[in-house]
Parts: structure tokens; C-alpha cells; sequence
């Protein structure tokens, strides 16, 4: 399955999440200290949101999340064949769970999309702790 991955900042987490669970009709899949998703059936979409009080309603990224890492490598060298440069991440831990994954980062206006797989969606307790939101997925 792949989804549309929508990344934003946002300046209250909860009132964010009530927000989007309305919005959604959804609970958010994951909620952590400054960090929410959700996994949204329809339309497919993952929204993130990352606390960063002062920058709320500002894009963090764009992504596209991907079923498998041979999904991620194929997508990498399609893009590079288009030449779209990118920047590998493996084994990263991110958002609370480990990815494969990489970064376009040569688009016209300057947003960032990733493409990425999750490999461990909920690893041991205690070993992905988010220090800062806004060093997440940078």
C-alpha cells in the first residue's frame, strides 16, 4: 500500500489531534510527547503532526510512504534516472519508529519529501525517544 504523507507544524497537540480526529472521523495510530499520526483509511493519507509552538499551520514535509524497502530502492533509482538527486537514510529512527527511507531535496520551491518504509512500527519502549519535534525528519 503506498499513502500521501502530509508532515505540519503544529503550535497545540491536543487541540490539533481533536481537530483531525474530527475532521478524519479517526483516532490518531500514534501519539507521543510533541508527535501524533494519523493512519488515514480514506483518503489514503498519513498526517503527521510535530508540536513546535510558533510555527503552527507551517509544512514540516511531504512524503510518500511506501509497503517495503524494495520499494523505497526502486523508487530511489527511478528518481535518480529522472535526475532527482536524494539523500539516503536507512536503519533511521524517526517519528518514533525505524524506516528505510530517502530525501528528494532539489525541488523547485524548497519543500522536502521523503520516500520511505517503515521496518518497526512500535520498536522497544524507551528506544526511540523525540528529543525535539523539529529535529524529526530534517
Amino acid at each position: 500500500m503506498s499513502r500521501l504523507q502530509l508532515a505540519i507544524d503544529v503550535d497545540d497537540l491536543d487541540a490539533s489531534i481533536a481537530f483531525y480526529s474530527r475532521l478524519f472521523g479517526t483516532e490518531p495510530h500514534k501519539v507521543r510527547d510533541g508527535y501524533a499520526n494519523f493512519a488515514v483509511a480514506e483518503p489514503p493519507l498519513k498526517l503527521v503532526l510535530l508540536e513546535n509552538p510558533g510555527r503552527g499551520g507551517s509544512l514540516n514535509h511531504l512524503g510518500i510512504e511506501v509497503a517495503d524497502t524494495d520499494t523505497v530502492d526502486a523508487e530511489q533509482i527511478r528518481l535518480a534516472g529522472a535526475g532527482l538527486a536524494s539523500r539516503d537514510e536507512r536503519a533511521t529512527v524517526c517519528c518514533y519508529a525505524k524506516q528505510d527511507k530517502f530525501w528528494v531535496e532539489n525541488t523547485p520551491d524548497g519543500e522536502r519529501w521523503e520516500i520511505y518504509a517503515i521496518t518497526d512500527d512500535d520498536p522497544a519502549a524507551g528506544s526511540l525517544a523525540l528529543a525535539d519535534a523539529t529535529t524529526c525528519c530534517s
